[in-house]
């Protein structure tokens, strides 16, 4: 029930492989996760922990109050789009899909919910599992603009909403767009995939420049895949973004130059950058060798660190290649999200949030890295 609160489930473990202290956030027997890898799970001042939860039957928004550890039901709704959440910075909204139409809920008292925008008759919980199905969102630094991704028949649209006068335009169009992000240190500056065979575009806010940033080398079939921003701090003031080449490390692509580097060796599967540029988070598969950090600032001979063990069951048989599988024709896809790790960093860099269903159903996770 919206506004209901929950004791603290909070349970802490020592990890067998690592020896660290892990904290599982919750505990009820139903779907866990976290926003997507490369949001936050947190708001900069971490007053709030922003999760999913199916405990009532459907998915709806909750966060933990980190000062008491008790559990808040934000929203109660049929038509929640579980993977578009994105609380805001200053911690005083959580933004959703949901419907037809793009909303947030206030973290106050009350939980007032507001629709920011109307997109028509169009459904904001598309068909699919990995990619622009999931209707991944993003939200500026600064909380201002918030970037939604919209499919509309053959044709995908990414809206610009001024959060603060309510004004919204459509910043380009294309046959696939999923998992927006804004830039961290420039609002108007947007990357968005599409589909494999040109995955990293990139464009202004305002439309202009709209390009592809990375073109794939198609007779060695790379599966470009888990981009994000480089703060430009970390990368000499670039506009960069580092991706992976499944499963054969990641590169870094100045999307200004066209120049590349090699970031890492290593099968990093989803990689999370921390807010200073200066160490990566990522999870594993075939094999799960557990989490793992390292500095992508420093280039491939960075030391790898493992973190901890997720034992997820990281659902998609799919990832156990070594090339492109959609080169091959088409993949029957079942990868549900929440069986993946998706690390993610606080705001303030001293922990990372997971998610795991080592225990037979998905929960939350968090390590402190001190």
């Amino acid at each position: 029930m919206k506004g209901r609160s929950y004791p603290p489930e909070s349970l802490t473990t020592i990890d067998p492989g690592s020896g660290r202290s892990v904290r599982q956030v919750t505990s009820h027997r139903s779907i866990h996760h976290h926003p997507f890898y490369y949001l936050p799970a947190y708001d900069d001042a971490m007053q709030w922990l922003v999760f999913v939860s199916h405990r009532s039957g459907r998915p709806a928004i909750f966060a933990e109050e980190r000062s008491s550890g008790r559990l808040v039901q934000l929203t109660d709704r049929a038509d929640l789009n579980e993977w578009s959440v994105h609380p805001s910075h200053d911690g005083r909204w959580v933004y959703f899909t949901a419907g037809c139409g793009g909303w947030r809920v206030s973290t106050a008292p009350g939980f007032h919910e507001e629709c920011l925008a109307d997109f028509g008759d169009v459904p904001m919980i598309p068909p699919g599992m990995v990619g622009d199905a999931m209707g991944t969102t993003s939200l500026s630094r600064d909380d201002r603009w918030w970037i939604v991704p919209v499919k509309t028949g053959a044709v995908a649209r990414l809206h610009a909403i001024d959060t603060a006068s309510g004004s919204m335009a459509v910043v380009c169009e294309h046959d696939s767009i999923g998992h927006p992000e804004v830039h961290p240190d420039d609002s108007s500056l947007i990357r968005f995939a599409g589909r494999f065979t040109d995955r990293i575009h990139v464009v202004r806010r305002d439309g202009s420049n709209h390009r592809l940033a990375y073109q794939r080398d198609t007779a060695a079939r790379e599966w470009v895949v888990h981009e994000t921003w480089m703060p430009r701090a970390a990368v000499g003031g670039r506009n960069e973004i580092v991706t992976v080449i499944w499963p054969h490390g990641m590169i870094g692509i100045d999307v200004d130059s066209g120049t590349l580097r090699r970031v890492t060796g290593f099968p990093a599967w989803h990689p999370m950058v921390r807010r200073d540029g200066r160490s990566c988070v990522a999870d594993t598969t075939f094999p799960d060798r557990g989490l793992f950090t390292f500095d992508p600032s420093r280039g491939p001979d960075a030391a790898v660190t493992p973190l901890v063990g997720s034992r997820s069951s990281n659902a998609g048989s799919h990832w156990n290649v070594d090339h492109c599988p959609y080169d091959d024709g088409p993949v029957q896809v079942y990868a549900p999200q929440h069986t993946h790790p998706h690390p993610s960093f606080s705001p303030d860099g001293s922990r990372v949030v997971f998610t795991s269903d080592q225990s037979g159903v998905a929960q939350l996770y968090e390590v402190a890295l001190a």
